[in-house]
């Protein structure tokens, strides 16, 4: 069976998640001041400017090196993977796709300005949720959308 590939629509899906990702995080970084808010919709979303030189959450603050070290090594798996396990899978090539486009839009900001751009700032059922942006956006549905074509693989093989 002939492996098929959506690369236009991967490309396409990395392509436009990264544009949004640096020209949100432009707007931010250039139009507020770290710490400034603004409350977009009242006790749910703010729009808050933060910076984060660590990981999820501020962990392994000030560790840049292993940073890029570690995505690195997570693009060239992703390409990989895309390469040997997401054939005649679209929907697992726009998981790897979103995966792909977060963690460069987030490695250009570590690249460039030694930390990452945050401004989403929710509140969720009352909890204040740590500030992310489109590329950690990016991330989060990329996992969920990979354990959907995962689970939705296992319920074919049955």
């Amino acid at each position: 069976m002939k492996r098929q590939y959506y690369i236009g629509i991967s490309l396409f899906i990395t392509i436009i998640i990264l544009i949004l990702d640096q020209i949100t995080k432009f707007i931010v970084a250039s139009s507020m001041k770290v710490g400034d808010s603004y409350e977009v919709i009242p006790n749910f979303l703010n729009i808050t400017s933060h910076r984060n030189d660590g990981a999820a959450w501020g962990i392994l603050s000030g560790k840049m090196s292993f940073f890029f070290i570690i995505t690195v090594i997570i693009l060239v798996i992703l390409i990989v993977f895309f390469i040997k396990e997401a054939k005649n899978n679209l929907l697992m090539q726009i998981a790897i796709s979103l995966l792909f486009a977060g963690a460069l839009g987030n490695f250009i900001d570590r690249v460039l300005h030694g930390e990452v751009v945050d401004f989403v700032d929710t509140y969720i059922f009352g909890y204040n949720f740590p500030i992310f942006n489109v590329a950690d956006s990016s991330l989060t549905i990329g996992v969920l959308l990979i354990i959907i074509a995962l689970l939705t693989d296992m319920k074919k093989e049955e």
